[in-house]
């Protein structure tokens, strides 16, 4: 069991190495926007990409996780036949919607309040998102052979092509923001043309009867609970600008960013969780393996959780080039950062507890769920804002993805009951929290050398405690120890191989 959770490990590892080295590129491409780009054009950028985040859900209503839950089981047609279906029907309906908005574009930027001037920005992202909807079912089907390096591959050479091309189009062309649209443009068909020769490879016309309406019954449902989605990541910033000031929502969006650190990992997981679960669901000891991923997952979250936690304030205060890495004035806000990150570890506890809705097709229960949780948010900041400030909008938005786990986690058990180890994650949880709760107490400075050797020693005691309290037990060291072994074995023998004449 534990080789197989040690792959996973693997995979995630792999798929983190495209999600981490997009966003380090997107990072670095902000600063330059921001000097060769004017601040009205940034604006547009990003007003028309908010929309495109909202756009995409429509674009691909749900094909890709019907794609992989159909995939996985064969219960209708082959692989071939699952692969073709969802993939031309997006074809159909994404050269649709992209010709719908390209010779809509003028009355499109009235109404989404963008200088009809620049309509053809709204005609460059409906294709766009026809592009990028083409390659969903792809890059899914690696996921799914478990071909996690391609992937990556795949997903690294669009973002480094999309990042060469603005700086040619921009710097060496003199392109403004439609530059910015163009190299996304280009990068997208040129991903989606080195991907031609898989597509075909998996194509067919042999469609059938019945796996398309089938598809369609999963998938459906995902438009509303994607589109909830994405309003409960957004929906909070234009509260907090309403409710203080841009210089509040300054402060808050750049300490709100600092959650990054948890996003990638859950992201990474998140990647290769999905078609671990539908690729194992059919092992004997598969609630068992679920059961056993849910507790490791707990376990790495709550020591990325409290590390973070510990020394965030020593981070932002510390000099890089002279420089520190927040100005004095975004302290201040260092105080949602803890509650972001547990945010995040319960968007993973949300992700973990999908299984039973996937496996029993029941997505029909995605809406209700994700649209319990954005209406919270919204109330909740309505509420804890006038009374506390930015940090009621980082509890709010930690609330909203409780009750979204919660929800997620009674649905799932109703077709797909997993008796997870709660004994051994209350323990992790608890003992968290413990280090947390003295932590704050200490009231520690931060950058002072006593304060930073305690900061380690609690991160310490927090793994002492779990040994302690026989979290992980012997047997599963041992088994853990003895796999990592061959692996390194395996890999010593690969080199030396490698190295004969």
């Amino acid at each position: 069991m534990l080789n197989k959770i040690i792959r996973l490990g693997k995979e995630t590892a792999i798929y983190g190495l495209s999600t981490v080295v997009g966003r380090l590129l997107n990072f670095l491409i902000v600063p330059f926007y921001a000097n060769v780009l004017l601040p009205a054009e940034n604006g547009v950028i990003s007003n028309i990409y908010a929309y495109i985040a909202f756009a995409y859900v429509i674009f691909c209503y749900g094909m890709e996780p019907a794609y992989m839950r159909f995939v996985s089981s064969l219960e209708l047609g082959d692989k071939k036949q699952n692969f073709s279906v969802p993939f031309l029907s997006l074809f159909t309906t994404s050269v649709m919607f992209a010709l719908a908005i390209h010779f809509n574009s003028i009355a499109l930027a009235s109404l989404l309040g963008i200088d009809p001037v620049q309509h053809y920005f709204i005609q460059y992202a409906g294709w766009i998102l026809c592009l990028d909807a083409l390659t969903v079912i792809p890059f899914a089907s690696l996921r799914m052979e478990q071909k996690a390096k391609r992937f990556a591959a795949l997903k690294i050479f669009n973002i480094t092509a999309n990042l060469l091309l603005n700086l040619g189009l921009i710097l060496g062309l003199g392109m403004h923001a439609e530059g910015v649209f163009l190299a996304n443009l280009i990068a997208s068909g040129l991903t989606l043309l080195a991907m031609i020769g898989m597509v075909l490879r998996r194509l067919t016309l042999k469609l059938p009867a019945g796996l398309y309406k089938e598809i369609l019954k999963f998938g459906l449902p995902y438009i509303p609970a994607g589109l909830a989605g994405i309003a409960m990541q957004v929906i909070d910033r234009p509260i907090v600008k309403a409710l203080t000031n841009d210089a509040t929502l300054g402060i808050y969006q750049l300490n709100y960013r600092l959650g990054i650190f948890m996003m990638l990992i859950v992201g990474m997981f998140d990647y290769a969780w999905r078609p671990f679960f539908l690729n194992h669901a059919k092992d004997t000891d598969a609630k068992q393996l679920f059961s056993k991923v849910f507790t490791y997952f707990i376990l790495g979250a709550m020591f990325i959780f409290l590390t973070i936690s510990l020394f965030i304030e020593d981070i932002v205060r510390m000099k890089f080039f002279g420089k520190q890495f927040f100005p004095p004035i975004y302290w201040q806000g260092t105080e949602i950062v803890p509650w972001v990150l547990l945010a995040y570890v319960f968007t993973g506890v949300y992700v973990v507890f999908v299984v039973g809705v996937y496996l029993d097709k029941k997505t029909k229960y995605l809406p209700f769920i994700t649209g319990a949780g954005a209406l919270l948010n919204v109330g909740a900041n309505l509420f804890l804002i006038p009374k506390i400030g930015i940090l009621g909008a980082a509890l709010s938005t930690l609330l909203s993805y409780i009750v979204m786990a919660v929800g997620m986690y009674y649905a799932s058990q109703r077709f797909y009951k997993v008796d997870y180890e709660w004994n051994k994650v209350l323990k992790i949880a608890g003992s968290a929290a413990f280090i947390f709760i003295l932590f704050r107490f200490l009231h520690l400075h931060p950058l002072d050398y006593a304060g930073i050797l305690v900061k380690f020693i609690l991160v310490i005691a927090f793994g002492a405690a779990l040994v302690f309290l026989k979290v992980i037990d012997s047997r599963e060291m041992t088994e853990m120890k003895s796999i990592v072994q061959r692996i390194f074995t395996r890999s010593s023998n690969s080199k030396s191989t490698e190295e004969l004449p």
